[in-house]
C-alpha cells in the first residue's frame, strides 16, 4: 500500500482536480508531499523500530497509515487533502523499514534470499501496477469521486493487514533502556533537514522549483557534513547514534548496495511518469488503457523477483549485473522502436520490450536488497533498510526530474514531437542504468565468492562492527 500510493495518485490527478476543484500546485502537491514526507522519516522510522520493537511500529504506523486514507478520502478542500497526505507519507515511512527489518530479524540465509524475493515482488508489482489499479478505481467509481476510492481502497487491505500482523508478528521484549538514551534527536533533525533540502527543491522541479530553490543543495550539504560529524561524536560518547557511520565504512557490501539501488531508482522510477504522459497526453489514452500498457513491465518483475530471490544464494551479485543488462537491452529498445513504428501500434511494439526489463528489474531489487543487507546486524536492521530506501526514494526524486525535464523539452520543439521526447528519456534511463551496472559489476568483479551469510553479525554500541 505505502508504494502503490506513490505512483497511483498520478492517475488521479485529474479526477482530483475536477471533482475538488483543486489548483494545479494543489494537485501536484498531492503527489508530491506524499513523496517528500515518506522519504524524510524513512532513517527515524527504521531507528524507531530497532528501538521500540519492530512489531510494536508495524501496527502503530499502519494504523496512522488506515487512518490518514480515510482522512485523504474524505477531504473537503485542497488544504484539507494535502495535509491528509502529508500525515499519510510520515505513516508511510515509519511502516516501510519495518518490512526490511522483519525479514533482517526472522530468517537467514537461503531462507532471507527468498524472503527477500517476495518483497523485491511486492516492491515491482506496487510501483509499477498503480496507473493500472488507478485506472480501474476511476473508471468504476467515475471522474468526479472516483479519486476518493484511490484512498479509500487502502482501508480494508489494511485493516485485514493489521490483524494479520497482530496475531504473526513476534513481540519484542520491552526495554528498560531510558528513552533518551536510545534516541539521537540532534541525529535525526539534521538527517531530516539534510533530507528535506535535497528532496524539496526535486519534488517541486515541475513548478520551477530547481531554478528557484537551488541554494537549498549545499545548505544541505552543509546540514549532512555537521550530521555525519553529529554521528561520531555521539559513537565517541558511548551514545546509539540514528544512523551509525560504521554502516558504510565497515559493512561488507552495504555502502556498494546502496549506491547501486539508488543508481537504478534514478533511471527506474521516472519510466512511469513519461510513459503516462507519452500515452495520455500524446496518443489520448485513457488513465487504463495507458496504465495497461505498461503492466509488461509489471508481471515479468514480479516473477523474475520471486524467483531471483532463490538463487542469491547461488550467483550473489552477478545476479544483479544480469537484471541490469537486461533493463538496460529492454528500455533501450523502447527507445528505440517508439520513433519508428507507427503510433497506433506502438503500444504492441513496446510490450516485449518492457517485459524483458520488466524481467531485469525483478532480479535488481530484490537481490540488491539481499546482498546490501545481508551483513547488517540484526539490531541496525531497521535504521539500515531506512537508510537504503531513503537513497531509493532520493534516488526517484532525481530520476523523476531529469526525466521529465528531458521529456517535457522534447515536446516543446515544432510539432510536439512526443515519440521522439519519450525516446530522449528513455535514452537517459538506460544512462542510469548503465551507470549502476557498472557499479555492480566492479562489485561482483572485486568480491566473487560473496555468498549470504548465515547467521547475522552483531554490533555493540561503540564496538567493531564483527
Amino acid at each position: 500500500m505505502s508504494l502503490l500510493d506513490v505512483s497511483i495518485v498520478n492517475v488521479a490527478l485529474p479526477s482530483i482536480q475536477s471533482g475538488l476543484g483543486t489548483s494545479i500546485a494543489g494537485a501536484q502537491w498531492v503527489v508530491s508531499g506524499y513523496a517528500l514526507a515518506f522519504g524524510l522519516v524513512l532513517v527515524t522510522g527504521g531507528r524507531l523500530g530497532d528501538a521500540f520493537g519492530r512489531r510494536r511500529m508495524f501496527l502503530i504506523a499502519l494504523s496512522a497509515f488506515i487512518l490518514t486514507s480515510v482522512l485523504a478520502g474524505a477531504s473537503v478542500n485542497e488544504t484539507m487533502l494535502v495535509s491528509a497526505r502529508l500525515l499519510q507519507g510520515i505513516a508511510a515511512g515509519m511502516l516501510t523499514p519495518q518490512n526490511s527489518g522483519l525479514i533482517q530479524e526472522l530468517f537467514r540465509g537461503a531462507e532471507r534470499g527468498r524472503a527477500f524475493g517476495m518483497f523485491g515482488a511486492t516492491v515491482g508489482i506496487s510501483t509499477a501496477m498503480g496507473p493500472v489499479l488507478g485506472g480501474l478505481i476511476i473508471a468504476a467509481f467515475g471522474a468526479e469521486n472516483g479519486w476518493r476510492w484511490v484512498f479509500y481502497v487502502n482501508v480494508p487491505i489494511g485493516l485485514v493487514a493489521l490483524v494479520l500482523a497482530a496475531r504473526l508478528l513476534p513481540k519484542a521484549p520491552r526495554s528498560t533502556t531510558p528513552l533518551r538514551s536510545r534516541l539521537d534527536f540532534v541525529g535525526m533533525l539534521l538527517l531530516g533537514l539534510t533530507v528535506l533540502g535535497v528532496l524539496y527543491p526535486l519534488a517541486q522541479s515541475e513548478q520551477g522549483g530547481l531554478g528557484r530553490l537551488w541554494w537549498l543543495f549545499p545548505l544541505a550539504a552543509a546540514f549532512g557534513y555537521a550530521f555525519v560529524r553529529w554521528e561520531k561524536r555521539m559513537l565517541s560518547r558511548q551514545c546509539s547514534p540514528v544512523l551509525d557511520p560504521r554502516l558504510y565504512t565497515e559493512t561488507p557490501g552495504y555502502a556498494t548496495g546502496a549506491s547501486i539501488g539508488a543508481i537504478y531508482f534514478c533511471g527506474f522510477a521516472g519510466i512511469w511518469l513519461v510513459l503516462a504522459m507519452f500515452f495520455q497526453q500524446g496518443l489520448g489514452f485513457s488513465p487504463l488503457e495507458s496504465g495497461l500498457l505498461v503492466s509488461p513491465f509489471a508481471l515479468g518483475s514480479a516473477v523474475s523477483a520471486a524467483v531471483a530471490g532463490r538463487l542469491v544464494p547461488r550467483f550473489g551479485r552477478w545476479l544483479t549485473v544480469s537484471g541490469l543488462c537486461l533493463v538496460a537491452v529492454g528500455l533501450g529498445a523502447v527507445a528505440v522502436l517508439v520513433p519508428l513504428v507507427p503510433q497506433q501500434t506502438i503500444g504492441y511494439a513496446i510490450a516485449a520490450p518492457l517485459l524483458v526489463a520488466g524481467l531485469g528489474g525483478g532480479l535488481v531489487i530484490a537481490p540488491n536488497t539481499t546482498l546490501t543487507l545481508d551483513r547488517v546486524p540484526t539490531r541496525m536492521a531497521g535504521v539500515a533498510g531506512g537508510a537504503l530506501q531513503t537513497g531509493q526514494r532520493l534516488g526517484t526524486a532525481l530520476g523523476v526530474a531529469v526525466l521529465g525535464t528531458v521529456f517535457h523539452a522534447g515536446i516543446t520543439g515544432p510539432g510536439e514531437n512526443y515519440p521522439a521526447a519519450l525516446a530522449y528519456a528513455m535514452a537517459c534511463s538506460v544512462a542510469f542504468t548503465v551507470a549502476a551496472l557498472l557499479l555492480a559489476v566492479i562489485d561482483a568483479r572485486r568480491h566473487p565468492h560473496r555468498r549470504l551469510s548465515e547467521k547475522t553479525p552483531s554490533v555493540t554500541a561503540t564496538g567493531p562492527l564483527e
